[in-house]
């Protein structure tokens, strides 16, 4: 007996719902020790800028700092959880991204998702979404932002559409 999979169901907006401008405020999230030492071993990054409190203490931080993109990687995941993406996205095309400041172990931060873009793809079944992303410390800092593009699915009536009017 086979059994079909039901598609799972679709939480969050199409290339059409995006408007330009639109933005939200993620939820926030504390960078502790155990995701440090964590990113150190999934990554290999043991840089004792990350890693050896002692060799830290001595460096322009005086502290040890997260990884930047330990950072970066819990920016997507905060992003991910406003919704906006949940089961339209098709592609993360690129991104564009500085590190302005160091995220210290101990803040909290969360995430500035604007849509500063977007443009149809039909061949690729949707559309290209362009967010200025910024990450945001618990004193307002910006600690890091960028451009990220995401290529988006459309609506099936909008893409049927399209296709006849072809």
């Amino acid at each position: 007996m086979s059994h079909e999979a039901l598609p799972e169901p679709v939480k969050g907006r199409y290339f059409e719902e995006f408007e330009i401008g639109y933005t939200l405020v993620s939820p926030a999230r504390t960078i502790t020790e155990h995701d440090v030492c964590a990113f150190a071993g999934l990554s290999g990054d043991y840089n004792p800028l990350h890693t050896d409190a002692e060799f830290a203490r001595a460096t322009a931080f005086g502290e040890r700092i997260a990884h930047g993109v330990l950072g970066l990687s819990v920016a997507t995941g905060l992003t991910y959880r406003l919704g906006l993406i949940d089961g339209t996205t098709i592609a993360f095309l690129g991104l564009d991204w500085k590190f302005r400041k160091p995220i210290l172990i101990g803040d909290t931060i969360h995430v500035i998702v604007k849509v500063v873009d977007k443009r149809v793809n039909r061949a690729m079944g949707g559309g290209i979404v362009s967010f200025d992303i910024r990450v945001v410390n618990q004193r307002d800092d910006v600690v890091q932002k960028g451009d990220w593009k995401l290529l988006v699915r459309m609506r099936e009536d909008a893409m049927e559409a399209d296709h006849g009017a072809s």
